[in-house]
């Protein structure tokens, strides 16, 4: 499997279950959970949008390829 999608499921992974803690947190007053919560979907964020990131680089260099230019 290519690394963009794997970043990218990835991330939505994390995502998910990021904010399945954070709300977890919410209902029990745990702070601490919650922003466990709160970080993992960031991480979640920036790791998915890294896998966005790299497929365009992929899909750029497989144009240029295409085109005779690299």
């Amino acid at each position: 499997m290519r690394s963009s999608i794997k970043d990218t499921t990835k991330g939505a992974l994390h995502e998910a279950k990021g904010k399945v803690k954070e709300t977890t947190g919410k209902i029990f007053s745990n702070v601490s959970l919650e922003a466990e919560g709160k970080a993992e979907k960031l991480a979640g964020k920036v790791q998915r949008s890294t896998g966005k990131v790299e497929k365009n680089i992929e899909k750029d260099v497989a144009a240029e390829k295409h085109r005779g230019k690299w």
